[in-house]
């Protein structure tokens, strides 16, 4: 069975919307659009219908390529709209076994113990450590036999007027909202592997004005954190250091771009108001500036990172992800930063008819969007919807199997209660074992008699 999806990333520089078909968990790109952000900066959104016309022209190239015409889209939203919560639930488990029902029931109830202000919607609710009875540290309590669980949970939440500006711009642009995920989460799936995920990691999306962190230990993500920093930046820098135009700043960063070589070299440049006239210009100046500017960036993450409190849970290091990684030396510099942690720079590759242009770090946030909806969340979730997702499936009983009176779950306190009886009707006759009695029919209370317990009494006065 196969289903079509539509994910969105709204970027303060780019909005990209790519439709894609899962089967079998499997993702396939089908058709993508990429179109200049408007109306949205450092990643909130300052002009809805400006916005509104960006979304569009994304989603109508995307729609053209892949055929469809779909109407229901999962949307990133920033971590400059993002709040965490930490919280703790507890439940008892009445039937001894933990099942779906339980896990969702205590994660509701970690929530409902959370202070969320009512200003606030809910995001995410992640669970990152189960405890059963007085085990700790429970990968997946589904399916074990226990009379008390614990969770403590990661909420994720964002004030309700900036989700719904983000409803509102969507909307305006022809589809619905299916789902919402963090920006810095969606960028976590695309490129963390299951080696990471296990020994903890800090990712860090470098993009065009923000930059998120987020920690993902145990089994899902602990942190996150927003810098309003991003590759633009170093364009203002640029230009005004440089006394050049904005677009020919941006030009020199993407041609000369370097953290780790300066040179000598001249270039000549226009100049702003007086593009006729041409400035001689080192490239040690503008080594200088692009260096400063990341240094900072990413040393305010390496404080934020220590502000967490989990950098001893970090095993596998930091992943640099996001449109800045393509600035030559930028995994060096965050090396010599991050004291003594492996980093990486991250590629969205986990995806099936990836275009050449989207296989690149800028893209990661959009299609973690996908692999989200594809399953890639975290083992159990509570989505923006209230809804818990998981990835287990759901057994239905075989019917046949079940008598009246008993149910499976409780068939081995009934055989217990009852036991003496079904010996002596054991003996009487084998065949008698498929045959319902309707004396060990359950009384439901003297108001509400059991009707199949009348029809037998009604029955033996009558015959």
């Amino acid at each position: 069975m196969s289903d079509t999806i539509l994910a969105i990333d709204i970027g303060s520089t780019k909005i990209c919307a790519i439709i894609a078909e899962i089967k079998d968990s499997e993702v396939t790109i089908q058709g993508h659009g990429i179109s200049k952000s408007q109306g949205v900066k450092k990643g909130a959104i300052t002009n809805i219908e400006l916005a509104s016309k960006s979304i569009k022209k994304a989603i109508n190239d995307a729609k053209r390529i892949a055929g469809s015409n779909i109407t229901s889209a999962t949307v990133s939203i920033s971590n400059a709209y993002a709040k965490s919560l930490q919280s703790t639930g507890i439940v008892n488990i009445p039937h001894k076994d933990i099942s779906i029902k339980e896990i969702n029931r205590v994660m509701q109830t970690a929530l409902y113990n959370a202070n969320v202000p009512t200003e606030y919607d809910i995001i995410h609710v992640l669970p990152y450590n189960f405890r059963v009875d007085d085990q700790d540290f429970i990968e997946d309590p589904f399916g074990m036999n226990a009379s008390r669980m614990e969770v403590d949970v990661n909420i994720i939440m964002t004030q309700k007027s900036n989700l719904s500006n983000l409803k509102k711009a969507v909307r305006s642009a022809g589809v619905e909202i299916d789902g919402i995920v963090l920006s810095g989460y969606a960028s976590a799936i695309a490129t963390m592997d299951e080696d990471e995920k296990e020994l903890g990691v800090a990712v860090i999306d470098l993009g065009g004005q923000t930059s998120n962190l987020v920690i993902h230990t145990g089994n899902s993500i602990r942190y996150n954190d927003f810098l309003g920093v991003g590759s633009n930046h170093i364009t203002n820098d640029l230009s005004m250091a440089l006394h050049t135009p904005l677009q020919i700043a941006e030009n020199v960063k993407v041609r000369h771009g370097s953290l780790i070589e300066s040179s000598n070299e001249i270039i000549e440049l226009p100049i702003i108001g007086d593009e006729e006239s041409r400035n001689g210009v080192s490239l040690e100046v503008v080594h200088s500036v692009i260096f400063s500017r990341v240094e900072e960036a990413l040393m305010i993450l390496a404080k934020s990172l220590e502000k967490s409190a989990l950098k001893e849970q970090i095993g596998a290091g930091i992943i640099l992800t996001g449109g800045m990684t393509k600035l030559k030396g930028i995994r060096e510099l965050a090396q010599a930063i991050f004291t003594g942690m492996p980093v990486r720079v991250g590629y969205p590759d986990k995806i099936n008819g990836l275009f050449d242009e989207l296989k690149d770090p800028a893209f990661s946030t959009v299609v973690g969007l996908l692999l989200y909806k594809a399953g890639g969340h975290t083992q159990y979730e509570i989505d923006f919807q209230q809804e818990l997702l998981h990835s287990k499936a759901m057994f239905e009983d075989n019917l046949n199997d079940i008598r009246i009176g008993h149910t499976t779950n409780d068939a081995e306190d009934v055989q217990t209660t009852r036991g003496h009886k079904e010996e002596k009707e054991h003996k009487k006759e084998d065949q008698e074992e498929s045959v319902i009695s309707f004396d060990d029919l359950p009384d439901l209370g003297h108001e509400n008699k059991n009707p199949f317990k009348k029809l037998a009494s009604w029955a033996r006065q009558l015959f």
